[in-house]
């Protein structure tokens, strides 16, 4: 099964074209990991095109897309769910969302990412590597993570732990959208965790004549 990859939930953008099978797992074909900042919008589909033509492979050849859900800010993570769920409308094909925390590392860990506002995003995993707590958001200091952490290095300090570098990956999204394969895929739903940034105004002005 050919599968392209993709995930905006943190400010590297991941984009992946691989092969999966239950028999010989995964092959990733070619791979694009940008530090995007805030540029998820204008980076994702030029990346999408450089997958496919390094693959030597068109999009009519897909058999299924893997989004990351996040979580991750608000503006970011729509970007790339509304991009899968368009992809996967115009061709008709199955979009499988997954948790972006679960494709960063593998086995026993915890894995942490930028949340912003000072504080991170987290979830723990068993030695299968299946997910027994998170995802949640929390100051450094309150996460309940054990060790090993992977993930942002940067909270490293406030963590109180070392942490391993670590990003999502192709690999990562197809391990973790695997078990849903061959099945009709559950609604994409982001995991935001908390409220966007930018609000409406309920301030009403006056109105002059």
């Amino acid at each position: 099964m050919l599968v392209l990859a993709l995930d905006t939930a943190t400010p590297t953008l991941v984009v992946g074209l691989a092969r999966w099978s239950p028999e010989q797992g995964i092959e990733v074909f070619a791979e694009r990991a940008v530090a995007s900042g805030n540029r998820h919008a204008e980076l994702l589909t030029p990346a999408v095109r450089e997958v496919l033509t390094e693959s030597g492979l068109a999009m009519r050849e897909l058999d299924a897309v893997v989004v990351g859900l996040g979580p991750g800010p608000f503006t970011g993570l729509r970007v790339g769910v509304v991009t899968a769920a368009a992809l996967g409308d115009a061709r008709g094909l199955p979009v499988h969302g997954v948790c972006s925390l679960d494709a960063i590392g593998s086995g026993a860990r915890s894995v942490v990412t930028d949340a912003r506002r000072k504080e991170v995003h987290w979830a723990t995993y068993d030695e299968a590597g299946a997910r027994v707590a998170g995802p949640g958001v929390d100051r450094p200091e309150d996460a309940p993570v054990t060790d090993p952490v992977v993930g942002d290095a940067r909270f490293a300090e406030r963590l109180g732990r070392a942490v391993t570098a670590a990003e999502v990956t192709t690999a990562g999204l197809l391990r973790a959208a695997a078990p849903s394969f061959g099945r009709p895929p559950a609604p994409l739903e982001p995991l935001y965790l908390r409220r966007p940034d930018a609000v409406p105004s309920v301030t009403r002005k006056p109105v002059s004549q």
